[in-house]
């Protein structure tokens, strides 16, 4: 039974799809009332207030639908949060002002939030920590996870180094993406194979920074998703597609079907204690299964996707999230996930 907290806030953006809508249901099965909000509405449709006073705080929200309480909110999924976009008739200078306090106004009513007790998947200031990828894969490999070696760097001569170092064998990708949406139609940088004649065309570095790392032969890939302790996985085998061997999202639909897959447990534990030490309530986690059966810790996205798995496995992801999002109290339920197969959400 649900207390007079019944809300749970779905922050999202207008071309958010599948994983939104499935979240929704799930939490409506359990008798709470989900809201979604494109942030990128406000402040053109969207008003939000946050009112500070000597006798307590108040926040609360309207809509077309009508006004929310902050009393009212027990949770918020933070699924995306896109920059506000100002009526396109302001002045640049004015269109900057107001996109700077629309963002600092929405970050002020999320923290009354967080300071009135509601549960956030994730916490808003981890999740933008969690983003830093040299600190995950550090804090990884001190928990016992094999992380490939990796290289940062806009110094064109190390990078060559590097290679040498690798023996010819290396990738390149970002530190953070480009895109927000499963629907795509945004910017977006693949991982890369990188070759020799790629050595002397690397004068972009001046400009933007990249990621090198060793490039290791698979035999699969996983994307794990944890949730509240629960790991569901899906694995991969790009070897079908020759466009998706070093990236499997570069590969067609057909070419790389998604599979169940399973983590050994004590690879299982370490990720589960590598999220929860981020802060995190949720991540997508990316592994390199390589012919000798090594599991190879690549990164955890803070936001990454994970409605492929739950569509095309039936893997109750949504379900998950709903009953960290709907449960009673400050803490976030966990159960342990099953040794077998570590994709099921034990009861």
């Amino acid at each position: 039974m649900l207390s007079a907290r019944d809300t749970v806030l779905l922050l999202t953006h207008s071309d958010d799809y599948y994983t939104v809508d499935r979240i929704a249901q799930e939490v409506s099965r359990r008798g709470a009332r989900a809201l979604r909000l494109d942030t990128e509405t406000f402040p053109a449709e969207l008003e939000l207030t946050s009112a500070l006073a000597g006798d307590g705080d108040e926040v609360s929200l309207r809509t077309a639908g009508g006004e929310v309480r902050g009393e009212q909110i027990r949770s918020v999924w933070l699924r995306r949060l896109l920059p506000p976009r100002p009526d396109a008739a302001l002045e640049p200078g004015w269109r900057e002002g107001c996109l700077r306090e629309s963002q600092a106004a929405l970050q002020g009513f999320l923290d009354g939030l967080e300071a009135a007790g509601c549960r956030f998947v994730n916490p808003f200031h981890a999740d933008r920590a969690a983003q830093d990828k040299l600190h995950q894969l550090r804090r990884a490999r001190a928990l016992g996870l094999e992380v490939p070696r990796t290289l940062v760097t806009n110094d064109a001569a190390r990078v060559r180094a590097f290679f040498a170092h690798v023996h010819g064998h290396m990738v390149a990708k970002m530190l953070t993406p480009l895109s927000h949406s499963m629907r795509g139609g945004q910017p977006f940088v693949y991982t890369s194979a990188i070759g020799p004649e790629d050595l002397e065309e690397l004068e972009g570095l001046h400009h933007c920074p990249m990621v090198f790392q060793e490039r290791l032969d698979k035999l699969r890939e996983l994307r794990v998703a944890v949730v509240g302790g629960h790991c569901f996985v899906g694995a991969i085998d790009a070897s079908r597609s020759v466009t998706g061997q070093v990236d499997w999202r570069r590969a067609g639909p057909d070419e790389c079907p998604w599979e169940r897959g399973e983590l050994p447990v004590e690879v299982a534990t370490r990720l589960v204690r590598l999220v929860a030490d981020l802060g995190l309530v949720y991540g997508a986690a990316d592994f390199i299964v390589t012919p000798e059966g090594r599991h190879v810790f690549l990164e955890v996205n803070p936001a990454g996707e994970w409605g492929m798995l739950e569509h095309e496995l039936d893997l109750p992801i949504a379900a998950a999230f709903a009953e960290v999002l709907t449960a009673e109290g400050g803490s976030c339920p966990t159960r342990p996930f099953s040794q077998e197969r570590p994709w099921l959400f034990s009861s």
